[in-house]
């Protein structure tokens, strides 16, 4: 099974952020520049959350706040799991899976190199699959 280096190899460089004191607003217009679902809030080069979507959904939408008026910061995700470059595909998408989100920062020695997203996980998934699949047809037509 894949990395997660190798999956973000396989992916733009491109590492999209907002700031914590940035407008929900901005956030969201990011998201929907890049097509993507979730953002990394970076104070500098320092990971500190991550909002998403979802974020967006349940603690500004449901809630009746105003994005232009609401910080990143009072609806992010603080207390972020990351992985390692080293850390398994299977292993990632059992973090995900259990801890039931769908973006997840990649961090070498304290700085962000990328981020999965369940997307990622599963192209990685069928791609193997596929390949035994493959393999095993091959054999038994052997």
């Amino acid at each position: 099974m894949a990395t997660a280096a190798q999956l973000l190899g396989r992916k733009p460089r491109a590492i999209y952020s907002v700031g914590p004191d940035a407008p929900v607003l901005e956030a969201v217009r990011l998201m929907a520049e890049y097509g993507i679902g979730a953002l990394l809030v970076m104070t500098g080069e320092k990971l500190v959350g991550v909002i998403s979507e979802r974020d967006y959904a349940r603690k500004v939408i449901l809630l009746g706040r105003s994005s232009s008026d609401t910080p990143v910061h009072q609806i992010m995700t603080k207390d972020v799991i990351t992985v390692e470059p080293g850390m398994s595909a299977d292993t990632c998408m059992e973090i995900m899976t259990n801890r039931r989100f769908r973006h997840l920062p990649v961090v070498e020695a304290g700085r962000v190199v990328g981020m999965l997203s369940i997307g990622d996980l599963v192209r990685a998934v069928l791609a193997e699959q596929k390949q035994t699949i493959e393999q095993l047809e091959s054999y038994i037509h052997s």
